[in-house]
């Protein structure tokens, strides 16, 4: 046992099971970083998303069938993670700027949020030129709810995204549940069906807006499409 009084002994052992942490810390940030471990969106089909209630934000609130809102002229609909989030604000933001040439096609753009928190939906307003809506339910952020919980804060893409919305002078804050990831959809006219759906993978994952105003250009105004049944 005289290995036991040998210094160099604790200074081996010390020095392998740091080794042994660094590799496992690497290890999980290897595998945060790819998207093995992410839950697989589930698409949304026409019909789901025709049946979901929404209610207006007013003194007296409305509630309707999501339908209303694409039945006519197709819609941009964006499903907001949080309000209060700067990065969802960054979205909003981009989606905006495709409003003037969305007024040329016709085609309204929306938003919908999953809860009333504060001001938080008022203080979102100045950063997406459209109608805001409550799903209480949480429907348009399925049919399978996906969530990011802490792993986001590890996940390089979600840095990348952080940097890019603070390099653009966003801020928020931290109000309201963030967790269960967002969306945007392109949906066309009538029964033309949904010609664009993108799932937040991790949190910032901003649709492309080119490839939003490439699927409204598709859209069939409903007087066109029941010319053509």
């Amino acid at each position: 046992m005289s290995f036991l009084q040998d210094p160099s002994f604790f200074t081996m052992g010390m020095w392998s099971i740091g080794a042994g942490a660094l590799g496992a810390a690497a290890l999980a940030l290897l595998l945060a970083n790819t998207d093995v471990f992410l839950s697989k969106p589930q698409k949304a089909a026409l019909e789901y998303l025709e049946d979901i209630d929404l209610k207006t934000l007013e003194k007296e609130p409305r509630t309707f069938k999501a339908k209303e809102l694409w039945e006519k002229n197709g819609a941009v609909v964006m499903a907001v993670r949080r309000p209060g989030c700067f990065l969802c604000r960054a979205e909003a933001a981009d989606l905006s700027s495709l409003k003037p040439k969305l007024d040329e096609l016709g085609v309204p753009l929306y938003a919908v949020v999953k809860e009333q928190v504060g001001t938080e939906v008022k203080d979102f307003q100045p950063y997406f030129k459209g109608e805001i809506f409550l799903d209480e339910k949480k429907r348009f952020y399925g049919p399978q709810r996906r969530k990011m919980m802490f792993m986001g804060l590890i996940r390089l893409g979600v840095w990348y995204n952080s940097f890019r919305a603070w390099n653009g002078g966003f801020s928020g804050n931290l109000e309201g549940e963030g967790f269960i990831l967002g969306g945007v959809y392109v949906i066309g006219a009538g029964k033309q069906g949904i010609l664009l759906e993108h799932r937040e993978k991790e949190f910032g994952d901003k649709v492309n807006p080119l490839s939003v105003l490439e699927a409204a250009k598709k859209i069939k105004p409903q007087t066109q499409a029941s010319e053509k049944n």
